[in-house]
């Protein structure tokens, strides 16, 4: 069934779980992301990009999304993924999104506020659900006290953010980082600076960049001609700590990248003959859909739908 974010994220606030926002590309990771929460009994939110919105066209993608919402005896919604400006936000809206995330973190506070305001204004009435974000990630294990807090968002401020805009869910920057190459060590989320966050902010709270960046992932796809070092993710257990502090929607992006490209690099160099799309991208998918059923175990959403 289609829903918005709120539907999913309010309760799960509530209840101590979190939603794994999964980003999709194309029609194995959808189809695998789907299935995957359909076979969990688990909601999830299918998290479509900028670029795969450019990569696949719009019209495309969004059908296949809502297509698998509509027909899923679990609740899903189809979410743009840091929408960077207005205009993008209002052709998903458009194309029957059900929720968009507003990315003004780049912007001076005041500039974000507007912005925000801007498509809380024009999604609320159309029914659809708006995520912001205040702070940017970035890895900071390295940087000065001075350095982190300047990215980190600050609980004072996220509380006048989210009275000043109406948005339905704040995505917080405590700790992570996008991509693989995270962190040159463990990495620690900011958990203190989390707890405050929530006390002040009761709407549900969004950790963007937490890709775990599992290593028997990354030792497949180097077995199989990948070049990825020493990449290096979120450790799990900080994810769940942070979970219980009013994040209830966990993004995952690079887990599945990691999964599809070991799987298709396996195919592509034990088979050289091979040609049939479907016997090259099918294990990439079956690899897709493990790391999603594992993330909703992990993030507690597994048998809440």
């Amino acid at each position: 069934m289609l829903v918005t974010n709120k539907d999913l994220m309010v309760p799960a606030r509530k209840n101590g779980y979190a939603i794994p926002a999964l980003n999709v590309q194309n029609l194995e990771s959808l189809t695998a992301v789907a299935e995957a929460a359909v076979e969990e009994k688990s909601p999830v939110i299918l998290a479509i990009s900028p670029s795969v919105v450019k990569y696949a066209g719009l019209p495309y993608i969004s059908g296949m999304a809502k297509t698998a919402a509509q027909n899923a005896p679990v609740p899903m919604s189809v979410h743009l993924d840091h929408g960077e400006n207005f205009e993008i936000a209002a052709k998903c809206v458009e194309a029957g999104f059900t929720s968009v995330m507003i990315d003004g973190s780049f912007l001076k506070l005041e500039e974000n506020i507007a912005l925000t305001k801007q498509v809380v204004n024009m999604a609320h009435p159309k029914g659809v659900s708006v995520e912001a974000e205040l702070g940017r990630l970035a890895g900071v294990e390295e940087r000065t006290v001075e350095e982190k807090d300047a990215i980190l968002t600050d609980p004072e401020t996220a509380k006048e953010f989210v009275e000043q805009t109406g948005v339905d869910t704040l995505a917080v920057a405590i700790g992570t980082s996008h991509g693989a190459y995270k962190f040159k060590s463990e990495a620690k989320l900011d958990i203190e600076r989390l707890r405050i966050i929530s006390q002040k902010v009761a709407i549900p709270l969004v950790l963007h960049g937490a890709s775990s960046v599992p290593q028997q992932l990354i030792e497949k796809a180097n077995k199989y001609g990948a070049q990825l070092g020493n990449a290096k993710g979120n450790a799990i257990e900080e994810i769940q700590k942070a979970i219980p502090l009013g994040i209830a929607k966990v993004n995952v992006d690079t887990d599945l990248r990691l999964a599809f490209l070991g799987a298709v690099r396996e195919v592509l160099a034990n088979s050289p003959k091979e040609f049939d799309p479907r016997k090259i991208l099918g294990p990439a998918k079956a690899a897709i859909k493990e790391v999603a059923k594992t993330k909703m175990q992990q993030f507690g959403s597994a048998g809440k739908a």
